[in-house]
């Protein structure tokens, strides 16, 4: 049985404000709980000023405080970005106000720019290259040996799961080798999607943490009563993502009819060849969509990212696709 899960930017659309944005997210996450969806994930980005969720682990404190079952996390923490110590002491801390319910999901881009990540850097030799180290270094904060001098408080002896995000084959690398849970994603860098599943499978090593493979997958949905009104809905996405590529980051636009052309069918694409993953239309095309892509990947784990300017579009969107994924999703 194949889990769904949440993956929430807080994105700030065109005339509203963070403010808005967080409130808005405390909603879908309430709203997510009732639908059946396992997790809801918080991603790290920086400068930009169509996401609020900038101080991820604030923002998660301000979901978990609002919810009562769903599991509330980082998808994730960017960990070039912070000393493993803080982030041990952050997670302990939210895995002790909401116990049982708090995941870190552990990247090694910086989530911004290369001039916010220079400001980010807490030395100025940080390196992304060092992120299995830091991990290792992070995991010691939780679970530390006798005599160790240094110790996350709160964090200490505390379950706090951890998962290894990527984008490339090096987050696969590094999830195998240590025997954690890998979530690619897949939402914005498919491109190595498929040799990055079969590097983490190969070389999966059991930890004692797991003893086998567990894949997670990010796929872009945008649901609607109609695959018209999908596409439509859909614009709003794509006219932030092409912003973003030219380097321009904006707050998220309304949809724009002109963007619609843009807007191609997913099922039946070879999967070398999608760039993102992206499902978009009504609940029946969303459960097609999403059913062959299961087949194909044997993921099982997903977790949903829409891009939709209306608050109440996106939480439509959110319940169709819980409904689509109703015949085969465990959300326990």
């Amino acid at each position: 049985m194949v889990s769904l899960s949440v993956l929430d930017l807080s994105p700030i659309t065109d005339g509203s404000t963070a403010a808005v944005s967080l409130r808005n997210s405390r909603d879908l996450a309430q709203h997510a709980e009732r639908w059946g969806y396992r997790r809801y994930w918080i991603a790290e980005h920086h400068n930009m000023p169509g996401i609020a969720s900038a101080a991820t682990s604030i923002v998660i404190a301000h979901v978990a405080a609002a919810t009562t079952t769903i599991r509330v996390g980082a998808g994730g923490i960017m960990l070039p970005n912070h000393a493993p110590l803080v982030v041990a002491e952050q997670f302990g801390t939210l895995e002790s106000l909401f116990p049982g319910r708090i995941d870190l999901g552990l990247g090694r881009a910086p989530g911004s720019d290369p001039a916010t990540a220079r400001a980010l850097r807490r030395t100025l030799h940080s390196d992304p290259d060092d992120f299995p180290h830091e991990v290792l270094e992070l995991m010691s904060y939780f679970h530390p040996e006798d005599g160790q001098m240094v110790r996350a408080v709160p964090g200490s002896g505390l379950d706090v799961p951890i998962w290894i995000l990527g984008s490339s084959l090096f987050g696969a690398q590094v999830a195998a080798m240590m025997g954690l849970p890998f979530a690619f994603a897949s939402h914005f860098a498919a491109a190595q999607m498929t040799q990055a599943i079969a590097i983490y499978r190969e070389r999966f090593r059991p930890s004692g943490i797991i003893e086998k493979p567990r894949l997670m997958l990010g796929i872009n949905v945008v649901a609607a009563d109609t695959d018209d009104e999908a596409r439509f809905l859909a614009t709003s996405g794509r006219q932030s993502f092409a912003n973003l590529r030219r380097g321009m980051p904006t707050t998220l636009p309304p949809p724009n009819r002109e963007f619609e052309k843009e807007v191609t069918p997913f099922r039946g694409i070879p999967l070398h060849q999608v760039q993102s993953v992206s499902i978009v239309g009504s609940a029946k095309t969303v459960k097609d969509d999403l059913t062959d892509f299961v087949a194909r990947t044997q993921a099982d784990e997903l977790i949903v990212v829409s891009h939709i300017y209306d608050h109440s579009a996106r939480l439509r969107s959110y319940e169709l696709t819980a409904e689509a994924a109703s015949d085969y999703a465990n959300p326990v």
